[in-house]
């Protein structure tokens, strides 16, 4: 589906499946994501970084309500006296479990309640007439709002601690040519269009469209693997000031941090505990659980840089042939599992070089999903960006304290994937399911 406008007579019926489709897909995550554990589990608090799981479940349910039933609906409150207690800006996460948390049942009941009226209010809805509702964007709003929810359960998954909760999929692919590849691609410099003013469900900090004039360079045609990760670490990245910005410096000395989240060496081996599970650190995956500190630290130690975002999204969007911007790297067609590493379908990413079919113009691989990619940037808005439909989801979150993330990982539903998806975090946030490539920049007669 690439409608880019409001729906008309002809193509409301399609944008309504589109919507249906979108909600059922990220309920049906939420319970397989809420049901493997037990109630005391749902309860717990498994990080301080991260909420209760019943805490998310009912989240989820109450921003449904909030924007479906009440503001698109104008349906009476179902549950006005929670609104507080599931206020993301009222409450930290640390203190959540404190809260007066809606009972495992009792979250549930609610969750399906309100989705069960949210149908009938998507089947009587004109899907025209005002920014909220054209195309169905609150519909596609919320169903990316429980996806981006149900990644953040995943990773709660993997702080807790215990035997695996979740069954295990079988592993990504591997390449048939990854060893063929060449470790970088050329993109020439020059305009592009960054960020849309056409998908419509794009959210507000991807818009507007606007002219970007970046200069060549060349970037990693995969993004960085464990093996390469562990060069560093060897040859004493963590011990090594030289490659680590003044802040990550104090806070690896401050944590003691040597390695990769969630990794242990046991004698002359790697091992990582992957959702319940120890292993070793497969050398062919990309990185994992890094945060941006380490990127950067990385990409010094090797000579490079993380790309800019910019970089970033003209590699991953920009068709030298016809100089569009593609929805995706493989063009305008919705990720399949022949392109991407996306929605959980495999609890781990898939190893460098995979996914051919899923290649930019260029020739660079796994830019959609796998893993989350650190760019060298601080989270901005956009040249006349406008906050839309409420300030807390982007603008707030604008300046230096936050660095940018592209290209969704193996935890993100498609629906809340695409080339101009922007996603931020902390600089020294490492529980995500964070990765990244380099680059450098390209001599003038290159570019």
């Amino acid at each position: 589906m690439t409608a880019t406008g409001p729906a008309t007579g002809d193509d409301a019926p399609a944008l309504r499946q589109r919507a249906v489709d979108a909600l059922l897909s990220a309920r049906e995550r939420t319970a397989t994501l809420t049901s493997c554990v037990d109630d005391p589990d749902l309860l717990a608090q498994h990080s301080p970084l991260m909420s209760p799981l019943v805490w998310d479940l009912a989240h989820i349910g109450n921003q449904e309500e909030l924007w479906l039933l009440r503001a698109v609906g104008g349906r009476e409150a179902l549950r006005p006296d929670i609104d507080k207690v599931y206020d993301a800006f009222e409450h930290p996460r640390v203190e959540r479990p404190s809260l007066p948390l809606l009972p495992p049942d009792e979250a549930r009941g609610y969750v399906a309640d309100v989705r069960a009226r949210v149908l009938d209010v998507l089947e009587s809805t004109p899907l025209h007439g005002s920014p909220l509702v054209d195309s169905g964007f609150a519909f596609g709003m919320i169903a990316q709002h429980e996806q981006q929810h149900d990644e953040t359960m995943l990773i709660t998954h993997q702080l807790r601690r215990g035997p695996a909760a979740l069954s295990a999929p079988p592993p990504p692919p591997a390449p048939a040519d990854a060893a063929a590849l060449p470790a970088e691609v050329l993109v020439p410099g020059g305009p592009f269009t960054m960020g849309t003013s056409t998908e419509p469900w794009a959210l507000d900090n991807e818009r507007p469209g606007h002219t970007r004039d970046v200069p060549g360079f060349f970037i990693d045609t995969v993004p960085v693997s464990n093996g390469a990760y562990v060069r560093f670490i060897e040859d004493g990245g963590y011990d090594d000031p030289r490659w680590w910005a003044p802040e990550g410096w104090a806070y690896i000395r401050e944590h003691a941090l040597a390695a990769p989240l969630f990794w242990r060496r046991e004698g002359n081996a790697w091992l990582r505990r992957r959702f319940g599970v120890v292993e070793p650190v497969p050398a062919e995956e990309p990185v994992l659980h890094v945060s941006w500190y380490e990127a950067d630290a990385y990409a010094r130690w090797a000579g490079r840089r993380l790309p800019t975002e910019a970089e970033w999204e003209k590699a991953a969007r920009h068709d030298p042939a016809t100089g569009r911007s593609r929805r995706y790297p493989w063009g305008d067609a919705d990720p399949s599992p022949e392109r991407a590493n996306l929605g959980q379908r495999h609890l781990q990413p898939a190893p460098v070089g995979s996914y051919p079919e899923g290649a930019s113009p260029l020739g660079v691989r796994q830019l959609m999903g796998d893993v989350w990619e650190w760019t060298a940037g601080d989270f901005l808005p956009y040249p006349g960006f406008a906050a839309f439909p409420y300030r807390e989801y982007s603008q707030v979150f604008f300046g230096s304290s936050y660095k940018v993330l592209r290209g969704g990982c193996f935890a993100v539903g498609t629906v809340a994937c695409r080339g101009t998806f922007r996603n931020w975090d902390h600089p020294v946030r490492r529980q995500i399911f964070s990765g990244f490539r380099t680059a450098r920049d390209a001599a003038p007669e290159a570019a």
